[in-house]
């Protein structure tokens, strides 16, 4: 009994262990997963705030105010609005200039969190994945816990962050970037709302909406880039000189530096929106697009202001920036082009129709993320004419929209013809038919069926039924002629020849009777010439009567059933009576 219980023990033990070795991680995991991905961007902003205040030569604050600095830029790059209270004029001035730069940092770490919670183990005996739920859930839990902990910690220092954005932008932030991992990490799985898509928006069909969608925001994006670029050359001593002004040293110049590369994004999508054609503001009442450009107001001497164009009416090289939005167009169609016919399986290509359904809701995609960008990129930096710098959304993004489908269907269709081209001249596809000749008429049938010799073709066998039918239902029967009482005379010469005049001969007669009303016509036996012999003259009062008697010559009749029966062999015909009629 005491070797049993230890052996129970043990079997309990290992049972125990691989139950554990084999569970979900469930949501610990997860919320562990989500807390790390916030401490990572909260200690790389602490971490550049550090080394710029440890390098500064004349600090304005302790560590303390860095490490607030540090809560607050990390808050600012989640699109939380900061308020500055100590200025010149004592009233608060908002900063809702979101750099898109560090707000990379966040989605990015976010997301990373959310796909490696959901990933399943590559070892055989590893742990089962975690469900996407739970997943998102933990990550979700664990961001939002420490983002509420550096808002409480920023509010105490300056600047401070505007508690009514903590509430809406961190949820926002962390939920979509969070479901975008988790979507990744399950294997990029349909979303139920597909099936309740039209046929033709689901599939192929959004992949390669989003995919063009993508690339015509990048070139849009790209294009600003170079816009700046060009700019800042053409301006090269004006940006140059922004730098001795703003401070002095290397540390500020480095400074400064770092904070205008983190606005590149911003100034490539204000390029980017001022080759749309709405353009930006660069102040409020100030705007700058390509047709004119509104005085600015009194601003900074900052490197990156020093690209904007030099107010007045637009000139032919503004004008050229129009280029921009032509490329993305191109490109957009060109995707959608390729993904309509497929060298892979080109049996499959779309319409016409199809592809350019397709180039619209690529546009419209293309539009929500424009405007989203665009609102992102701009905000406040004070107040009164400090209140507006930026693009403005609601006109950027359906601009982007319109030049995608003017640009967009032409090349889509161009594009989709050249390929379809080179797969019928490739033998790949059939060649295109002609039109279809319109179907002849039936009076041009029967003509056509005149015209074309017919061969004769087999007689058609009787039938079963027609071979025994002796009644013609549709030729009226001539009525039977009279029975005649042959005279003396015409008797005795009947018997003088021998014909008729012995009635033990009925069998010949029978075969007679069968042979002139079964054979072929003019076919006449001796007993017709006979009686043609001894019809009487036409002054015979009974030459009317045989007038009225068929033809013996003419076509045979069929017998009526009664005098077939009355024929027969077995049952000869009367002597006294009448010789039977041909």
């Amino acid at each position: 009994m005491a070797g049993v219980m230890p052996l129970t023990l043990r079997r309990m033990s290992s049972s125990l262990r691989s139950r554990m070795r084999d569970r979900s991680p469930g949501l610990g995991p997860a919320l562990a997963g989500g807390a790390l991905a916030a401490g990572l961007g909260l200690g790389a902003c602490a971490a550049l705030v550090m080394v710029l205040w440890v390098s500064s030569p004349y600090p304005d604050s302790g560590p303390g105010g860095a490490l607030h600095v540090a809560a607050a830029l990390w808050l600012l790059a989640h699109g939380v609005e900061l308020v500055r209270t100590e200025t010149l004029s004592g009233a608060p001035q908002p900063v809702g200039l979101t750099p898109l730069l560090l707000l990379a940092l966040p989605v990015w770490l976010v997301y990373r969190a959310a796909r490696d919670a959901t990933d399943a183990s590559d070892e055989p005996d590893g742990p089962p994945p975690v469900p996407a739920r739970t997943a998102w859930t933990g990550v979700v839990l664990g961001y939002l816990g420490v983002g509420a902990a550096a808002a409480l910690y920023a509010s105490g220092g300056e600047p401070r962050p505007e508690w009514t954005w903590v509430t809406v932008c961190l949820p926002l932030l962390a939920g979509g970037a969070a479901g975008v991992g988790v979507w990744a990490g399950a294997g990029r799985p349909h979303p139920p709302v597909s099936s309740r898509l039209p046929h033709w928006v689901r599939g192929d069909t959004l992949g390669t909406a989003a995919r063009a969608a993508g690339v015509a925001t990048a070139v849009l994006a790209g294009g600003g880039a170079l816009l700046l670029g060009a700019s800042l050359v053409w301006h090269g001593d004006t940006a140059r000189l922004a730098f001795t002004q703003l401070t002095q040293g290397w540390t500020g110049r480095l400074t400064v530096l770092l904070l205008a590369v983190t606005l590149v994004p911003n100034a490539a999508l204000w390029s980017a929106s001022y080759a749309l054609g709405p353009g930006f503001a660069l102040g409020a009442g100030h705007l700058v697009h390509p047709l004119a450009s509104d005085p600015a107001p009194l601003l900074p001497p900052f490197p990156l202001l020093a690209a904007v164009p030099d107010a007045g009416a637009g000139t032919p090289l503004n004008w050229a920036v129009a280029l921009v939005p032509m490329a993305a167009g191109v490109t957009a169609g060109w995707f959608v082009a390729a993904s309509a016919v497929r060298r892979a399986r080109p049996w499959l290509h779309w319409s016409a129709g199809r592809s350019v359904g397709v180039l619209a809701l690529a546009a419209l995609l293309c539009a929500l993320a424009l405007t989203l960008l665009a609102e992102l990129s701009g905000g406040p930096l004070g107040t009164s004419t400090l209140s507006r710098f930026g693009p403005v959304g609601w006109q950027t993004g359906p601009a982007a929209a319109l030049w995608l489908l003017l640009l967009g269907i032409p090349a889509t269709l161009t594009a989709r013809g050249w390929r379809l081209r080179g797969l019928r001249r490739g033998g790949v596809l059939p060649a295109r038919r002609a039109k279809k000749r319109p179907r002849p008429t039936t009076a041009r049938a029967s003509r056509a069926a005149e015209a074309s010799p017919r061969l004769p073709g087999p007689a058609p066998e009787p039938e079963r039924e027609d071979l025994y039918d002796f009644l013609e239902a549709d030729t009226p029967e001539p009525a039977a002629p009279a029975p005649r009482t042959p005279d003396r005379g015409e008797t005795g010469r009947r018997g003088e020849n021998g014909e008729r005049g012995e009635p033990a001969d009925r069998s010949d007669e029978g075969d007679r009777s069968d042979e002139g009303h079964h054979g072929e016509p003019g076919d006449r036996s001796e007993a017709d010439d006979q009686r043609e012999r001894d019809a009487p003259p036409p002054g015979d009062p009974t030459s009317s009567e045989r007038e009225e008697a068929p033809d013996p010559a003419a076509a045979p009749r069929a017998p009526e059933p009664a005098e077939a029966l009355s024929r027969a062999p077995d049952s000869g015909p009367d002597p006294a009576g009448p010789p039977p009629s041909a």
